[in-house]
């Protein structure tokens, strides 16, 4: 006998979950995972006053300051891997290592702070990198058609936009789902792109 162990070893696939400071990054992961997520969370403190704003989030009391990790199985053969970006611009240099071999990305907005997911988007799309943009939806926060959210942020028809609740875990699936048929679609797209060329 070998010892070696018969039992498949799934693919690891890296996601990353991103936007603005307070958007439900953690929440989102933490709905979704099924290992006890690590976060990082941090109080905020008075050192934070005036660097990172709180406005329309003032009742936040921890932020993330270095990542958010998950883990979903989708099947025997794949694993998703979750890594949740800190929302302040302050610990963006962080977002290189983070977005380092992801197969893609959910862009998290809240409506209520929209400008807020403006440096990912602008990260993302210089990275040209698939992602969606989900737009999170908060208690008592007024609702948005998201064709009304894509023409607001200056998005493309090819970057899917959905409705989203952080907090509910088929909410969260249902994203992931859209992200990933994105990430084939491009991958196939390109892949057919290549053999035209030979």
């Amino acid at each position: 006998m070998s010892g070696r162990s018969d039992k498949m070893v799934p693919l690891a696939v890296k996601i990353v979950v991103s936007g603005g400071l307070g958007v439900g990054k953690t929440t989102f992961i933490g709905a979704i995972s099924e290992i006890e997520p690590l976060d990082t969370e941090a109080a905020i403190t008075q050192v934070s006053v005036g660097v990172d704003s709180l406005d329309g989030v003032e009742s936040k009391t921890t932020t993330t300051v270095a990542l958010d990790f998950g883990r979903i199985t989708l099947n025997p053969a794949i694993s998703l891997y979750l890594f949740g970006t800190p929302g302040q611009d302050r610990f963006s240099f962080l977002w290189d290592d983070l977005v380092e071999g992801a197969l893609g990305t959910v862009v998290l907005v809240d409506t209520r702070r929209i400008e807020d997911c403006f440096p990912a988007l602008d990260y993302f799309e210089a990275q040209r990198a698939p992602f969606v943009l989900a737009v999170n939806h908060f208690p008592g926060a007024r609702r948005f058609e998201l064709d009304e959210v894509r023409e607001a942020l200056g998005l493309g028809d090819d970057v899917p936009v959905v409705d989203c609740d952080a907090r509910d875990r088929r909410s969260v699936r249902d994203v992931l789902v859209v992200l990933m048929d994105r990430v084939i679609r491009e991958r196939t797209a390109g892949r057919e792109r290549s053999a035209a060329l030979v």
